[in-house]
């Protein structure tokens, strides 16, 4: 199987750069998910557990985004 996306450039560069850069944002989504769940499950044992919900609740969302676009971290 074969997949050839064609873009006119330079009019569509924008829609050509999101397609290429595409596993950029996968990396950086799941660089803020490891930063929220480190932050989480290895805080500090003065860390506020207001802070911590925080934190947790975030990282809920972000998988709920994910989820709801068809996304996942595999």
């Amino acid at each position: 199987m074969e997949a050839i996306l064609k873009f006119n450039l330079p009019d569509e560069q924008s829609d050509f750069e999101s397609a290429v850069n595409g596993y950029k944002w996968q990396l950086a989504m799941w660089e803020l998910d490891r930063y929220l769940r480190t932050n989480t499950k290895y805080a500090p044992d003065e860390t506020p557990e207001n802070t911590i919900d925080a934190l947790e609740k975030t990282r809920d969302e972000l998988f709920r985004i994910l989820n709801n676009y068809n996304l996942s971290f595999d």
